[in-house]
């Protein structure tokens, strides 16, 4: 094998920003790394070039890519007449996205969701009990609600959610307009011209 050019600097301060981010999200600095450098490479890499560039043992190399295949993060690769593993990012920015959010969910929101399912079938027994039924039940509604906006978003064409994202405040106009035509606008404070609940 050649030997690897080393990473030039803005490829570094990219990698290295990834891993301190990557820890704060609850992955490992190293599995944050390695995703980095394949994000940024042209090229799909095998896990001794990882190893080198990164200058990490292989064996790390080797979970974090099982990491980051478990999070369906990274596409294998096989090169004719090489019988080494390669590692590529997906090209589409979007589709990483919604692979990570995909996953996200499943790990996280999922179990949370069917937690306030049964918590919300048994009986109260008490006052307490009652009210945080309650409050779980607004809780269990408000991730309902950004459940199926996510799987209304998770339908649509890049282009068209590129664009949706890209409207900002004007969907809030319009939902403004929506409520005073149909009588749901909120009271305005004359003094202020703010909801007096503000």
């Amino acid at each position: 094998m050649s030997q690897l050019q080393p990473l030039p600097s803005l490829n570094r301060q990219f990698v290295s920003h990834f891993g301190e981010m990557g820890s704060r999200w609850g992955i490992n600095r190293t599995v944050g790394q390695i995703y980095a450098l394949l994000f940024l490479s042209p090229r799909a890499l095998n896990a001794e070039e990882i190893a080198e560039t990164l200058e990490f043992s292989r064996s790390n190399v080797s979970m974090g890519l099982k990491e980051l295949q478990s999070w369906r993060l990274v596409n294998l690769r096989h090169q004719p007449g090489d019988r080494r593993e390669y590692f590529e990012a997906p090209q589409d920015v979007w589709d990483i996205f919604r692979r990570l959010a995909e996953e996200r969910r499943r790990r996280e929101i999922e179990p949370t969701q069917s937690m306030l399912r049964s918590a919300l079938l048994e009986e109260a027994q008490s006052d307490d009990e009652r009210h945080a039924q309650k409050r779980m039940q607004e809780m269990y509604e408000l991730i309902e609600k950004l459940m199926t906006w996510f799987d209304d978003v998770q339908r649509l064409q890049p282009e068209t959610a590129m664009q949706l994202m890209g409207m900002g405040a004007a969907v809030t106009r319009v939902l403004e307009i929506k409520d005073k035509l149909t009588g749901r606008a909120k009271p305005k404070d004359p003094k202020g011209g703010k909801d007096p609940q503000d």
